[in-house]
């Protein structure tokens, strides 16, 4: 949506002032935006601090939702205060058909046979893989649920759910807990009436559901006690059980799913932009990333450089991945605007 024009003298005068200001500040460093908590400080201490370091270049941070929109309202006016984002997947493919995120020269990269299959995307470079999970608290529930179907029997395990405030998963996981296979997921959800099966099946957890909109949420409902279980972000639960918490994760339907470097179309700072995503992904700097919070690599050459103990916690883990649902982002690429819209409406019932 493009911003509206400002005729008022005064206003235009300070809203110029304001992109001046924005330019200045990005000729003299480079604005990345992130998903904030546990995740974006991980970012800071294996990525944002050593680039500064080894480059000189100051590292402005900020946090956004994933939303689109932001990056599309910045580029169509050509505001573009941005330098790097973290996306995810259906982020990266919307983007970059919409031609609001830079396709992007992998030669001032990386090698593109150097990432994991599906990691280098034309506008988007893989950082790390994480996966969406649910998790309980082993001390309120001793006998805790260990499948997706327990996260919709009310009746076994009663008392709230969290569960993020998108049909992206949920609608996966509905159409699972009623019996569909995780291979097939997609076939049927890429039907009007898959599609009404995951909301009738939401529909039974619907009033015992606490929505979730920030990945630092989830553990802390969990703590509270507000909710019973939630889906959540593998690595802010692993922290939280760092941090002494009771937590476990249910890894029955993980689904495992990139975080990707993109520039949004129209940066003042293109070349640095490209000098912190070849170092971002290098292997060295990949590796620093999982100590910190279990996520794993897309370079391959930083896969064999993980502690093998350490490996076992992260969604790559050949043990984890049993049940794990093969996400489409091309599913979500091409349906995610019409899904997201339904969703809301049905939210609002």
């Amino acid at each position: 949506m493009n911003k509206k024009l400002l005729t008022s003298g005064f206003v235009a005068a300070v809203a110029a002032a304001g992109v001046l200001a924005s330019v200045a500040y990005a000729a003299d460093g480079l604005t990345v935006v992130s998903w904030g908590g546990a995740y974006q400080e991980s970012q800071r201490k294996s990525i944002f601090e050593p680039f500064n370091a080894k480059t000189g270049t100051a590292i402005k941070e900020e946090e956004y939702n994933g939303e689109v929109a932001k990056i599309r309202a910045m580029v169509e006016s050509g505001t573009v205060s941005w330098d790097v984002i973290s996306v995810d997947t259906p982020t990266a493919l919307q983007g970059c058909d919409e031609g609001v995120l830079e396709t992007l020269d992998y030669s001032k990269i990386l090698d593109k046979s150097k990432f994991l299959p599906g990691a280098a995307h034309d506008c988007a470079v893989g950082s790390d893989v994480y996966a969406t999970i649910f998790a309980y608290d082993s001390a309120k529930l001793p006998e805790g649920p260990n499948s997706v179907k327990d996260l919709f029997d009310l009746e076994k395990f009663p008392g709230k759910r969290g569960l993020q405030k998108n049909p992206f998963v949920n609608l996966e996981w509905a159409l699972i807990a009623d019996g569909v296979e995780p291979g097939q997921v997609y076939d049927v959800l890429g039907t009007p009436e898959g599609v009404d099966r995951a909301f009738k099946k939401l529909d039974t957890i619907k009033a015992q559901v606490v929505w979730w909109e920030a990945g630092a949420q989830p553990p802390q409902l969990l703590a509270d006690g507000e909710v019973v279980m939630s889906s959540a972000w593998n690595g802010r639960i692993a922290n939280a059980i760092k941090e002494g918490k009771s937590f476990k994760i249910v890894w029955d339907g993980e689904a495992p799913d990139l975080d990707l470097w993109a520039i949004p179309k129209g940066t003042p700072n293109l070349d640095k932009a490209y000098e912190f995503l070849a170092f971002a992904t290098s292997a060295e700097v990949q590796k620093d990333l999982a100590p910190l919070i279990p996520y794993g690599p897309t370079n391959l050459d930083a896969v064999a450089l993980v502690d093998p103990e350490l490996a076992k916690t992260l969604p790559t883990y050949p043990d984890n991945l049993t049940t794990a649902i093969p996400l489409n982002p091309q599913f979500w690429g091409d349906n995610g605007e019409e899904l997201r819209a339904r969703f809301n409406t049905w939210l609002a019932q």
